[in-house]
């Protein structure tokens, strides 16, 4: 069988405008309305039940965000293109090629592309997880009470 049409191999296109992966889906990245987002998909990469997680790839357009949000789960991070920022609980750091990021159980993160550049990141989660929390209001002025987390915050 020729790897190239292999079930076990996929060929990465880092091509700047189809930037993924061959027969993988680009998917939304949340359905419209659900929670507060901008410009993003995903792709999922593996789901086979052997692995016992979820590999994805999110892309994020310049300008946008992922959503707020938190959950009982933990997420590894490896930025594959790109640059921007990460809120993890009470930091928020400068992030761009090839950074990890782990963000721990139940704590508030979100994604940001600088505004002239993608990001783009593989998250591996659990194949068990929880569905993700969104701040309440209260959550919301808690975290804004701090300058720094306000200005990155995005809603």
């Amino acid at each position: 069988m020729d790897l190239q049409e292999s079930a076990y191999t996929r060929s990465f296109r880092p091509d700047d405008e189809a930037f993924g992966w061959d027969g993988v889906e680009v998917l939304a990245y949340k359905e419209d309305g659900s929670a507060p987002f901008r410009a993003v998909t995903r792709q999922v990469l593996f789901e086979e039940a052997e692995h016992g997680c979820q590999l994805r790839y999110f892309e994020v357009s310049p300008g946008g965000h992922t959503t707020l949000e938190r959950h009982q789960h933990v997420h590894a991070v490896l930025i594959l293109r790109g640059r921007g920022t990460v809120l993890v609980g009470s930091e928020v750091r400068e992030i761009g090629e090839h950074d990890l990021c782990s963000v721990p159980p139940l704590t508030w993160h979100q994604f940001r592309a600088a505004d002239d550049a993608p990001l783009g990141f593989l998250c591996l989660v659990s194949s068990e997880r929880d569905r993700p929390q969104l701040p309440s209001d209260e959550d919301l002025a808690a975290l804004r009470a701090d300058p720094v987390l306000a200005r990155a915050i995005r809603t």
